[in-house]
């Protein structure tokens, strides 16, 4: 492992880039916790230790959130708005052909994620301002509109901000960008929930710990065997003769990798379940009997944890066969081996390669999607038998910070291994 380290930093180009990440993490860090003035952040605190649905959007936040940051929105909006273009794309014709398009197509439709982030970003600070106005103790106190204006203007910048933080760090190929700020957020927050445990502990609490160091270890083992697994598929490819010459005759494979999506199911799933309690908060306080009684309700709902870890398996389950089909494509497989002459033995080139290999993945991905919903609920499933709720989101956090340090490794294992066939 010390080899390993000392080989990276002794190259120059990625021990610069390292330390560029490095850098990006902690200017996000500190500006984490620059609040926006006039707020009572002793109130905003028992607001959020209080609410169970924003108590978990404020973990992943990194604490932005009760903090009342300047960032406090995190990249929450442009990770929904990569949702909704992900969406559009597989219904809506040009899109889609973007799509195809390769590295440039991919390009436009950043572009237009960045800009649907913003409308999506000022938005939501226009909710979170709502919310915490009808809180039962003061926090913002009287502002006029002016004032809101502001504030939803600064959080919006926030977001954008961080954005623009997450795409400088994906351009240093070690890691993905947002990913490593949704990380970098949790790691930051763990020392924290540790703490407040060891401080109420209990001699009651001493199997919930253990239930939970359980969790934690069944969870990295997990998902370092899922993440490394994969299916490799056999291709040979066939003589040709060229002039005087013989090519090709040789035998490869195809690896597919189990958990192909990695943590962006999680992630996806993550923002779509709490999107309906969080817009039930805004109108708990309405004028409308009715409505008002719909948010109790839906938030009533949400809590009850059969339900709520009943729909979160679901979306992970689902979010994970949808990406892995958004990034694998068979067709251009296919195609690509029967132009370089290659097949897969006892399968004929074409739609049939193409239909092997859809049908091979839809069985893999099986494996990988009831992992990961098995890994979201089992925090879930443990509070229930503890009746706890000291770690309800140890094991979702476990699985993308191990998720993300894995594909970080990786990025700079390949760095590393470019350099190495530079030099030669």
């Amino acid at each position: 492992m010390w080899d390993k380290i000392t080989q990276v930093w002794k190259i120059k180009d990625v021990r610069n880039n390292i330390l560029f990440v490095l850098g990006m993490l902690t200017i996000f860090r500190l500006v984490a916790h620059i609040p926006i003035p006039g707020v009572n952040l002793e109130n905003l605190r028992y607001f959020f230790e209080s609410n169970q649905v924003l108590g978990m959007l404020n973990l992943f936040s990194g604490g932005t959130m009760e903090n009342f940051s300047i960032v406090m929105l995190g990249v929450a909006p442009y990770i929904t708005s990569s949702i909704i273009f992900q969406l559009l794309a597989m219904i809506v014709p040009k899109l889609e052909e973007m799509t195809k398009e390769g590295e440039s197509g991919q390009q436009k439709i950043n572009m237009y994620t960045r800009y649907l982030a913003v409308p999506l970003a000022f938005l939501q600070s226009f909710g979170m301002i709502k919310l915490l106005n009808n809180s039962s103790r003061p926090i913002l106190g009287d502002i006029s509109g002016f004032q809101i204006f502001i504030i939803m203007l600064t959080i919006t910048a926030g977001t954008m901000f961080l954005v623009w933080i997450g795409e400088l760090i994906t351009e240093k190929k070690v890691g993905n960008g947002i990913s490593l700020l949704i990380f970098a957020g949790i790691v930051s927050s763990i020392p924290t929930v540790l703490r407040n445990a060891f401080v109420n502990y209990t001699p009651s609490d001493f199997y919930t710990f253990v239930a939970f160091a359980a969790v934690v270890l069944a969870t990295v083992v997990g998902v370092v065997f899922i993440s490394e697994g994969q299916r490799n598929i056999p291709v040979n490819y066939a003589k040709q003769v060229r002039g005087n010459r013989v090519y090709g005759g040789s035998s490869t494979h195809l690896p597919l990798r189990v958990n192909m999506a990695g943590v962006i199911p999680i992630i996806f799933a993550i923002s779509l379940v709490m999107f309906p309690p969080m817009v039930a908060q805004f109108f708990t306080g309405s004028a409308s009997p009715w409505l008002a009684q719909l948010a109790v309700s839906t938030i009533q709902i949400f809590q009850n944890q059969t339900v709520y870890a009943v729909l979160y398996f679901l979306l992970v389950f689902g979010f994970t066969f949808f990406y892995t089909a958004v990034i694998f494509h068979p067709q251009k497989i296919s195609e690509n081996l029967q132009r370089q002459g290659g097949f897969i033995p006892g399968i004929r080139p074409g739609t049939e390669t193409e239909a092997y290999l859809k049908s091979t993945m839809s069985r893999i991905n099986l494996i990988g999607a009831l992992f990961l919903g098995a890994i979201a609920i089992l925090p879930l499933v443990v509070t229930g038998f503890s009746g706890s709720q000291v770690f309800q989101v140890g094991g979702t956090s476990m699985l993308i910070v191990v998720a993300v340090a894995i594909e970080t490794a990786k990025q700079i294992e390949a760095q590393v291994t470019m350099h190495e066939y530079d030099r030669i």
